[in-house]
């Protein structure tokens, strides 16, 4: 979203707002495509976004969605991201705090009640757990799905296939098989591959007695 310099500045006001509120709990405020983004300790997350929501110089009371994204190398490799917007002050906001895959992150429901769902979206993709969510369950991909598809090392072919087997009369999961028949390839373009006695379409005229050659040009 292209800010301007007022909307830019108002922004940064905000930041430092926020940041003053919670000395302790703010890590950074940082900017990305002029997009305020404040990161926060995993636990300090529902208070962080209550006063977000409540304060009357914030008043986000929009949760627009909840996102992560995985970075392997890390020791926490998880962020958590969470996308508010204030109908109020035209303004939006990011939050976003770090988790690994064994330690949770405070559900927001009690919060935001559309995070119910979000929540279980980032739950069914990365596998970052959300304590005292009420009904934290796959939500995209079938019940019976192994692996979290958004993790940078979830291979790309799956883990499991599934399909209709007519004998037992439902639907079977089976590892992932991938087979291709043996080929045998040839890169030889087609015309260096031409051999005698292959001949194309008008090479009939070269056989012909009164043909006159290319290069018998100029002789007669």
């Amino acid at each position: 979203m292209i800010q301007t310099d007022e909307q830019i500045q108002t922004l940064r006001d905000l930041g430092e707002y926020v940041a003053a509120q919670f000395p302790q709990d703010v890590i950074t405020t940082d900017f990305a495509q002029d997009e305020l983004i404040v990161s926060v300790t995993r636990g300090s997350v529902p208070k962080v976004l209550t006063f977000l929501r409540d304060d009357s110089n914030c008043l986000f009371s929009q949760l627009v969605g909840i996102t992560g994204a995985d970075y392997p190398e890390r020791e926490e490799r998880f962020e958590v991201i969470y996308m508010l917007l204030s109908m109020k002050h035209n303004t939006r906001i990011m939050v976003k705090c770090t988790t690994d895959a064994m330690t949770p992150v405070p559900s927001m429901v009690p919060v935001f009640s559309t995070a119910g769902w979000f929540e279980r979206e980032v739950w069914d993709m990365y596998g970052v757990i959300f304590a005292e969510n009420p009904d934290l369950r796959r939500i995209l991909t079938d019940y019976g799905f192994e692996g979290h598809p958004l993790r940078k090392d979830f291979p790309l072919t799956g883990y499991v296939e599934l399909r209709y087997d007519d004998e037992q009369k439902r639907v079977v999961y089976e590892p992932v098989k991938l087979q291709q028949d043996f080929r045998s390839w040839d890169f030889l373009s087609p015309w260096e591959g031409l051999t005698h006695p292959y001949s194309l379409p008008g090479d009939e005229k070269a056989t012909e007695p009164d043909q006159v050659q290319l290069g018998d040009k100029g002789k007669k």
